[in-house]
């Protein structure tokens, strides 16, 4: 894929295409762990790699952690890292930790080991390993993946609320528009190759989708004012 675009700072912004058009692979160049094949690319003005201000937040992260592991400790190796075992966590650490589940509602299940926590819990557990090291960027790799509509919109929920309060950037890969569109500020989309960002309302047309996903696409505003995109 090519392309030259710019994602606004403090944006929650998503990144849209068709399947293998390539949106986690967007994320692995930005997390330095891909190199492009030409051109540069900038991370808060830094190259990709160079900064620690970014956290990621895979697909399914909880369950390669173990089903043994509580909350509270899946939220520490985003202080610790993989030498969580061998290195002691000190006060300040666990006071961070316990700050930064407050601030994503988690918590009420500190510790609860991971094998009893919902899809919508662990999210938020996950979200929380993201946060406790303060960046400035989050990275998410489709965060609605496997969620129910009620755990759907309060994982967006949060995200929206982080984004305000924290003046985190926030740019997720997401497989459908629909729940996003009330939060949404703009949008990296994948389309013939090339990589584009636009803002909300150059991203919503019933053209542009139609052609990214290959069906034809509406975009509906109801008489409340919101949006959805629905097919023929």
């Amino acid at each position: 894929s090519q392309g030259t675009f710019t994602i606004p700072a403090g944006t929650l912004t998503a990144v849209i295409g068709p399947n293998g058009s390539g949106k986690t692979t967007l994320l692995e160049v930005l997390l330095g762990l891909l190199p492009v094949a030409s051109g540069t690319v900038r991370i808060l003005g830094q190259l990709p790699g160079e900064t620690d201000a970014i956290a990621y937040v895979p697909q399914d992260c909880t369950a390669a952690a173990g089903s043994a592991l509580c909350a509270r400790d899946m939220v520490a190796l985003g202080l610790t890292g993989t030498s969580w075992g061998f290195r002691r966590t000190t006060a300040a650490q666990w006071k961070r930790i316990e700050e930064t589940m407050r601030a994503v509602d988690a918590f009420d299940m500190i510790d609860q080991r991971l094998a009893t926590l919902s899809g919508g819990q662990r999210q938020r557990v996950a979200i929380a390993q993201a946060l406790v090291s303060e960046p400035k960027l989050l990275l998410l790799d489709e965060p609605l993946a496997n969620l129910d509509l009620r755990n759907q919109r309060e994982v967006i929920s949060l995200l929206d609320r982080l984004n305000s309060t924290l003046g985190v950037t926030i740019i997720m890969v997401a497989h459908d528009l629909n729940p996003l569109l009330r939060v949404l500020d703009g949008a990296v989309y994948l389309l013939d190759g090339h990589a584009h960002y636009d803002t909300l309302n150059g991203v919503v047309d019933d053209a542009l989708l139609t052609h990214l996903y290959g069906t034809p696409l509406h975009v509906v505003r109801t008489v409340q004012g919101d949006l959805f995109v629905r097919g023929e």
